[in-house]
């Protein structure tokens, strides 16, 4: 014996039909009167209805879910202070030879310097933007921020 080969001991049945007219056809249990029997009825769809009071959201096409922000890199103090020489100045290009950042981060405006950790040497930062307190602290320490 085989699985295709099996069959059932009883057969299905469907329930008896009474006299009474067992399926009972259309709108014989007395349903849709009124505006849906009318002839010409125009009924508007309720999902229609749903979609227009939805609020519409404008501008931003099939990418809606990333950020409008650009996502930058940030780079700390100290690693300005054990990558770097006193007297160097720190673009993007110098923070790729010192494998700071990746190639993909060096687009302009991706990088941003905050001011964790302590600066002793004198730098120049140039097209870099820098936080308060690191431009406060490259200060102190003798550089500048261009």
């Amino acid at each position: 014996m085989q699985l295709h080969n099996i069959k059932r001991n009883k057969t299905n049945r469907k329930a008896k039909q009474v006299g009474r007219g067992g399926t009972r056809g259309k709108t014989s249990g007395k349903g849709t009167k009124g505006q849906n029997a009318r002839s010409g009825r125009k009924k508007r769809p309720e999902m229609r209805d749903i979609i227009k009071r939805l609020p519409k959201l404008r501008g931003r096409g099939k990418n809606f879910l990333k950020s409008r922000n650009e996502k930058l890199v940030v780079l700390n103090m100290g690693a300005l202070e054990t990558a770097f020489v006193s007297g160097d100045t720190v673009n993007v290009a110098t923070l790729l030879e010192k494998r700071l950042i990746h190639s993909v981060d060096a687009k302009m405006g991706r990088v941003k310097i905050l001011g964790a950790g302590a600066l002793t040497k004198k730098l120049t930062i140039e097209k870099i933007p820098v936080s308060a307190g690191a431009k406060k602290a490259i200060e102190l320490a003798g550089g500048s921020v261009v």
